[in-house]
């Protein structure tokens, strides 16, 4: 399968750098062909312009700013998130991501406002390895944003049609050598049986 990658953390010795290093090795491992896409590394600039605003519906002009990235999603038959929960949601950088390349014409058709269609119905398996510093309660009761971020809406993106995996760590500001071991053993397993 192909796959899209998109990590998002700005410290290349964080843990979600080390989770990234286990996706991209369980997801070669299990014989897929992966692209890497490093938002900080890349620079990625997360600013919807006044122009891309004003332009935002004009398909398929509304992609030129975009179109490196937006020609990776439209390649991708699987994609692969991976970054850490900051205010309760997706970092600035991912959030910028999902504002700039999920568009019109990309992700969605709303030719006719009244009945959008889904887009990205090629994507056959969407997961996500997310950490949060605080615990699974605390997030249940903020409504856990990223998770329903993936689960729901990217879902709703592909008309249903594609499979949703989740992979929290919550708490990560009392985690231990021995629990994020365990995750990132989790983590690898599980992109090699991404199918």
């Amino acid at each position: 399968m192909r796959v899209l990658v998109i990590f998002c953390h700005p410290v290349e010795t964080s843990f979600n750098a080390a989770l990234h290093q286990e996706v991209l090795q369980g997801l070669r491992a299990a014989g897929h062909e992966v692209d890497d896409c490093d938002l900080y590394g890349e620079g990625f600039n997360p600013v919807l312009s006044r122009e891309e605003r004003l332009g935002y519906h004009s398909v398929p002009s509304n992609q030129l700013p975009v179109k490196r990235y937006v020609e990776r999603l439209q390649w991708a038959e699987g994609l692969v998130f991976c970054f850490p929960t900051w205010c309760m949601g997706l970092p600035a950088m991912l959030k910028g991501f999902f504002d700039r390349v999920l568009m019109p014409g990309v992700a969605f058709d709303i030719s006719d406002p009244a009945h959008v269609k889904p887009a990205l119905t090629h994507l056959k398996h969407i997961s996500a390895v997310v950490t949060y510093g605080r615990p699974r309660w605390v997030a249940w009761y903020m409504g856990d944003p990223p998770r329903r971020v993936i689960k729901r809406y990217l879902r709703l993106l592909t008309g249903g049609s594609a499979r949703i995996s989740y992979h929290p760590y919550y708490h990560m500001n009392v985690a231990t050598p021995t629990t994020l071991g365990a995750f990132k053993a989790k983590v690898r397993a599980a992109m090699e049986r991404f199918a």
